[in-house]
């Protein structure tokens, strides 16, 4: 039996990699994103499955509830919920951070995943069966400066992901929370709104992760027989590690 797969995020990065990858595997899919015509272009491009494209922005909760409360019969039993949508927003430290950032990136980082996961996660467990896979970062791990509230909600992602995990125990539904490190993707561009030249410094000089590395990872984990549940991957490039700690001396 084909297995559907509802992405959001799904018109750029990770989310755009992950929908082709599972499209070649043979996968349905559900495509959210905000983006209509690079939804489009993406339903004219996968063709060898059925996919269904809804324009929805997960931080609106009435149209989450809306997307899914719509589907069409073909694609109404979710089997796997991948959380993509994501954001981060500047780099300025906390005490000169920009408040409306800040709102914007739990809004969808944070209550996006919520509205889309209890929208979903309801005939997953009434089925028992289905997978959501959350993506994190090592942002919600690790600190560095300027993460201040992305990092923060990337933290968010990875409790949220152990606590459903107990929340459901013996519904026979899985949870995986994906942290990826370094990755080049629209992910920089929108971090400096839309600044090319402060996005490629980003990446001057390394060999990052690709959508196509973190998709690879997703389905990896998606594939793995009913009874194995991947808790949490961290993925980074050779070229990212740990700093030593800062230490700040007086003069």
């Amino acid at each position: 039996m084909t297995k559907t797969a509802l992405i959001t995020g799904a018109t750029s990065g990770f989310g755009r990699a992950c929908a082709e990858l599972f499209a070649e595997k043979g996968w349905n899919l559900v495509l959210c994103g905000r983006r209509e015509e690079r939804l489009q272009e993406l339903h004219r491009q996968l063709t060898n499955v059925a996919v269904h494209t809804v324009v929805c922005d997960v931080r609106d909760r009435s149209q989450v509830e809306e997307m899914v409360a719509g589907l069409p019969e073909s694609h109404v039993q979710i089997d796997l919920l991948l959380n993509n949508a994501g954001l981060a927003l500047g780099l300025s430290p906390a005490h000169e951070a920009d408040l409306d950032e800040w709102e914007v990136m739990v809004d969808t980082n944070i209550k996006g995943l919520m509205y889309v996961t209890r929208a979903v996660l309801p005939s997953m467990v009434e089925q028992g069966t289905g997978h959501i896979i959350n993506m994190g970062s090592v942002a919600g791990s690790w600190p560095y400066p300027g993460a201040n509230v992305y990092g923060a909600t990337k933290a968010f992602v990875e409790q949220f992901s152990n606590n459903l995990r107990a929340d459901i125990h013996g519904s026979g539904v899985r949870v995986s929370n994906v942290e990826p490190g370094l990755a080049e993707s629209e992910f920089s561009v929108v971090r400096f709104q839309g600044d090319q030249q402060k996005a490629n410094a980003v990446y001057e000089g390394t060999e990052p992760l690709t959508p196509k590395d973190i998709a690879e990872t997703v389905y990896w984990i998606a594939d793995r027989p009913p009874h194995v549940n991947i808790n949490r991957v961290e993925v980074m490039p050779v070229c990212q590690t740990w700093s030593p700690f800062a230490i700040h001396r007086q003069g």
